[in-house]
């Protein structure tokens, strides 16, 4: 109710357990890089579904109730594609949202399927009104506009174990995260502008499902669908299930 005027960047934030949800998945980054660094991906270790590591699934980690809750809830349904909504700055970032190099704060990070991840956030950011206004200014330093409003993730800043990477690493999602808005706490009169800002730009966004290739992997002799079968494609590597 006090509006950004009078809430700090932290406001709301942190749970009461003093977790901040946005950085509180496994971190899946190292572990894969490690392994390509050893040149143990594909053979030895996966370019896909990578497990969640050991230490995370201890009741003693540090892993908010809300986090354990949503990965149950994306291990159990086969989602293809995501956005997650922030406030206070107008821009949309994709993955990777980890710097490789660990002691960079700012580092160009692709994934290999950073040409789908580009697209996808151009898409939400040319029909954002806010964003694509001649009359946009600065949210705060950086100047978005110059980019087409979109950025990799850790090219802005590096975070570990956020949710843009954990979908990619683990499951078959793509996610971006959109900063809808400069204003992190819009007052409630200022909320039916925000929905026009934005309504067109996740309509647009949920339409990219049909893009790309569809289909039933069947086996050839019983024509029955065949479930968890990897789709390899030359080039990029990071494999897809069924």
């Amino acid at each position: 109710r006090q509006g950004s005027e009078l809430a700090g960047w932290a406001m709301g934030r942190w749970t009461y357990e003093g977790i901040d949800l946005n950085h509180n998945f496994a971190d899946l980054n190292t572990a894969l890089w490690d392994a390509e660094d050893n040149d143990l991906v594909p053979h030895e270790f996966p370019n896909h579904y990578i497990p969640i590591p050991e230490y995370y699934t201890f009741a003693n980690a540090t892993v908010a109730p809300e986090t354990r809750a949503v990965i149950a809830w994306m291990q159990r349904y086969p989602f293809v594609l995501s956005a997650n909504l922030h406030g206070g700055e107008l821009v949309v970032t994709y993955p990777f949202d980890m710097s490789r190099t660990y002691w960079k704060a700012q580092e160009l990070t692709p994934t290999p399927d950073d040409g789908v991840f580009r697209w996808l956030a151009t898409v939400y950011a040319t029909a954002n009104l806010a964003m694509a206004s001649g009359e946009r200014r600065r949210c705060h330093y950086d100047d978005f506009a110059r980019l087409g409003n979109i950025i990799n993730g850790a090219n802005w800043h590096t975070v570990a174990g956020s949710m843009n990477d954990f979908s990619y690493l683990h499951t078959n999602c793509f996610e971006i995260t959109v900063e809808l808005s400069c204003d992190k706490f819009p007052h409630a009169s200022e909320l039916p502008e925000e929905w026009e800002n934005n309504r067109e730009s996740l309509l647009l966004f949920m339409e990219q499902v049909h893009r790309g290739i569809k289909g039933v992997v069947r086996d050839s002799d019983t024509e029955q669908g065949i479930p968890n079968a990897i789709i390899s494609v030359d080039g990029i590597n990071h494999d897809v299930r069924t």
